[in-house]
């Protein structure tokens, strides 16, 4: 299924999260330096008259008969006449008895009562007489109010910032109960069931949602209630994520997604507000969609765990989102989507009817699936007319929505570094090699080490060629592939769903082919085939314990609860083996049994065909890698 992520514009709603906060404006240099220069001038203007009247010569403070005198003995120049004071320059300067400064200027209280000689005595003497108002300037009045109110004003200030500070503190502590879901609104997202290609099942079981959203009445018309939950189930990367955007593309209704890991916090009770905060604001916006990814983090099994114990904040959780989800009143056309990965972990309580109805099971594609996922992955890609989509879809069984996405990715990047403007089949299958073999490495050197994994490589190669069950060889190379020495490579000629008894005994037997052709034709064995041996040591397991495939012990089921017979899990170690030890005695001497008969048959079939192997390898140690037909021309 498709799984590509596509670009959006931004969120048109704001999201719940700390990130919708616009950043907070700080004081710039630019700031701090415009006030500098204010300052600098505010001193100037206020300061330079005062600095050029000090400047203009040493002044004394007569008093009022001494500068009568001044006056009558014709020692006064200038005059300049306030309320109760006079100031001016003397004729010539101007030094008492007991202080020899010359003075050029004076000052003079004058008297209380207004003397009415004295601006004729003055203008007899021809002073220049001028008056000085005592008016302040309205500027300096604001000036000296403000300079005076500056110590209440940073009183204030503090307060407000203090305050500020501990709102702040205050949101950053109480505001874990907020919701961190991204909200979507009715322009978003744009996904709809057209991207998505390979599910078509699940697409059409989802497509009642999608009515039941855009038209409510017409099942409560019916009396009919639409499941409240619905549960995506898959393997990773099967694009669960991309059917709920999907289902809210399709529906046009606002959509809320969060990850189950944010809900939890190192705090007791923060999870339960989050989810008490989610829901409500999807009522709010009703109808709407709430998606919750990998539900498994807060939905587990609750008393699970290594010590039958469980975490008191996860519960919690749980706990709430069990209330949440009865709490929809039937009225409310709120449908909660999650995904899962781990559907056997999830607690019961979770999945009965009134929560999650529903499950959907998203598998992995099936090869019309995989050739529909590869054109929506190929849109905006310039494919050379000779490529065959539904042989590459052929050739990747198994893939995921994801693994194709990659997959296409990785072919329009093997075509740009050769520069070539489309992409070509080679591309692809260049990337598929990369993606399932690894990138390759340097040749082999060593002459012996060479003709090792030449033989080990024929080995599995020869064998698969005599057991028709198994799936047909694709290619060997003796060319280090990731961490392989060499690859022998499979594909499958049709996807696989079943698997009989004989296909996994071929299928260990060729596993063991390397090995049994070391035996059989190299001095002694090496370390190349042990990822062969774990890889047989698991499906003859698997064959014992979870399918019944063993004569010794029968159709009996020995496995652990998450167990899977063919992919490589293994049971939780805190699980207890419901077997006991005679009957583990039992299976392990089963497993050995297919592995030995395995090992066997593989050495029967090189030692049988010994020359044909020697042919293999010789080639493989000349040309370094054999496709499917040359291996099958030298084995004839």
């Amino acid at each position: 299924m498709n799984d590509q992520r596509r670009n959006a514009p931004p969120d048109s709603g704001s999201p719940a999260g700390t990130g919708s906060r616009p950043p907070r404006r700080r004081f710039s240099g630019r700031s701090w330096l415009i006030t500098l220069v204010l300052v600098i001038i505010f001193d100037l203007l206020f300061y330079l008259p005062a600095m050029n009247t000090s400047n203009a010569g040493p002044q004394v403070t007569l008093s009022y008969s001494t500068f009568l005198a001044q006056v009558r003995a014709n020692n006064i120049a200038t005059a300049q006449i306030a309320t109760d004071t006079a100031t001016g320059n003397f004729r010539k300067p101007f030094h008492t008895a007991n202080n020899t400064t010359n003075f050029t200027r004076y000052s003079t209280t004058l008297l209380p009562i207004t003397d009415p000689t004295l601006v004729p005595l003055l203008e007899q003497q021809g002073v220049q007489i001028t008056g000085q108002s005592t008016a302040t300037p309205l500027w300096l009045t604001v000036l000296t109010l403000a300079l005076q109110a500056l110590p209440l004003l940073f009183l204030v200030g503090l307060f407000y910032f203090g305050a500020r500070m501990a709102r702040t503190q205050q949101q950053g502590v109480f505001g874990f109960g907020q919701s961190r879901a991204k909200v979507y609104t009715e322009e978003r997202p744009n996904t709809t069931f057209a991207d998505v290609a390979g599910v078509e099942s699940a697409k059409a079981e989802l497509q009642e949602e999608v009515d039941f959203l855009r038209d409510p009445g017409k099942y409560r018309r019916l009396g009919a209630r639409i499941p409240k939950g619905v549960l995506l189930v898959g393997p990773p990367g099967t694009g669960k994520t991309l059917l709920a955007r999907a289902v809210a593309g399709e529906a046009r209704v606002p959509f809320f997604s969060i990850s189950a890991t944010e809900f939890v916090e190192m705090f007791v009770g923060v999870g339960a507000s989050r989810v008490r905060d989610l829901f409500a604001k999807a009522k709010a916006s009703s109808p709407s969609i709430v998606f919750v990814d990998e539900i498994d983090a807060i939905g587990a099994r609750r008393g699970a765990g290594p010590l039958g114990g469980g975490n008191d904040e996860r519960e919690q959780t749980l706990n709430q989102l069990l209330v949440s989800m009865d709490g929809f009143e039937p009225n409310e056309a709120v449908i909660v989507l999650a995904a899962t990965n781990r559907p056997e972990l999830l607690d019961p309580a979770l999945l009965r009817p009134g929560r999650f109805d529903r499950q959907v099971v998203v598998d992995l594609p099936d090869r019309k699936g995989r050739e529909a996922i590869l054109r929506i992955h190929t849109r905006h890609i310039p494919l050379d007319p000779s490529l065959n989509l539904s042989a590459i879809a052929q050739s990747t069984p198994g893939m995921s929505g994801a693994d194709l996405a990659n997959l296409a990715n990785e072919a329009a990047l093997a075509a740009g570094r050769r520069g070539a403007n489309t992409v070509t089949q080679a591309d692809f299958d260049q990337a598929l090699d990369r993606i399932t073999l690894g990138a390759p490495g340097a040749a082999l050197m060593n002459e012996e080490e060479r003709r090792t994994v030449a033989y080990h490589e024929g080995g599995h190669a020869l064998v698969a060629l005599f057991l028709p069950g198994v799936d047909p060889v694709h290619r060997v190379t003796i060319t280090p592939r990731g961490r392989s020495l060499g690859v022998t490579q499979f594909r499958p000629i049709d996807d696989r769903r079943n698997y009989r008894r004989t296909f996994l005994l071929d299928r260990m037997a060729v596993g063991l082919g390397g090995r049994s052709s070391e035996e059989v034709a190299c001095e002694e064995i090496t370390t190349g085939a042990q990822n062969d041996l774990q890889e047989v040591t698991r499906v003859a397991r698997s064959m014992v314990t979870q399918l019944g495939m063993a004569d010794e012990l029968g159709p009996e089921y020995y496995g652990g609860s998450s167990d899977s017979a063919l992919d490589g899990r293994r049971y939780a170690p805190w699980e207890p083996k419901e077997y006991s030890d005679e009957t583990a005695r039992r299976i392990d001497e089963a497993v050995h049994r297919l592995i030995e008969e395995a090992h066997q048959r593989a050495r029967d079939i090189i030692s049988a065909h010994r020359a044909a192997l020697d042919a293999i390898a010789t080639t493989l140690m000349r040309e370094e890698s054999l496709d499917g037909e040359r291996l099958r021309s030298i084995v004839n």
